[in-house]
């Protein structure tokens, strides 16, 4: 079982990024996974997409994307966090997601949504992932998703720094998403060896 993890803010040093490694630290301490991969926008900007990504001929987007197809290719689910900005998702998530989808590296694999807000927002991002961020890519949102809001009060490194409370809530709430993420990547993976999720016979969604 490997679990992929997607920080989509393109800042260096992200809350995303922060929420990111201790959503890391979480599922090898609790075995719910036997490897992480950690994909940190903020470190690996991607250029923007154009045609030339469907183009086998083309070397440049050939170099840039075929370590990442690997990588995907590889998980059996996913952690989309997504920080609010001006309440949406960040263009370089956005962008990330518009890469995958006649391949298949993440057709037909569980993602929980993880939005991140410094305040008391973060629903936005939800709402706009499970609007379109799934439908040429075949990615599944699971049913459950985490916000993390006040996120400078929680999942610090020190915990001094941390909010008890919140901290406890949060820590409970993230468990339990992530023990459901390995539930539905083992249950996925019958529906992906079935055959009857080509995307050969459908390569768009509709």
């Amino acid at each position: 079982m490997k679990i992929g993890i997607i920080s989509g803010s393109h800042r260096p040093d992200s809350q995303s990024s922060k929420v990111g490694r201790h959503i890391e630290q979480t599922l090898t301490q609790q075995a719910l996974c036997e490897s992480c991969w950690f994909y940190d926008l903020g470190g690996n900007p991607l250029p923007l997409w154009d045609e030339g990504v469907w183009d086998q001929d083309n070397q440049h987007w050939q170099q840039q994307l075929e370590p990442l197809r690997q990588e995907l290719h590889s998980c059996d689910g996913f952690v989309m966090i997504s920080p609010e900005w001006h309440g949406m998702v960040p263009a370089g998530l956005k962008n990330f997601l518009l890469m995958w989808a006649a391949g298949g590296e993440l057709a037909h694999k569980p993602a929980l949504i993880v939005s991140v807000s410094a305040s008391l927002g973060g629903a936005y991002p939800v709402a706009e992932l499970r609007m379109s961020g799934y439908k040429n890519s075949r990615l599944c949102f699971l049913p459950e998703h985490l916000i993390v809001r006040n996120v400078g009060s929680v999942f610090n490194a020190d915990s001094k720094d941390n909010d008890p409370k919140s901290q406890q809530y949060l820590s409970d709430r993230l468990l339990y998403c992530l023990q459901l993420l390995r539930e539905y990547a083992l249950a996925l993976r019958q529906v992906r060896q079935s055959g009857k999720a080509s995307l050969e016979v459908y390569s768009t969604g509709m």
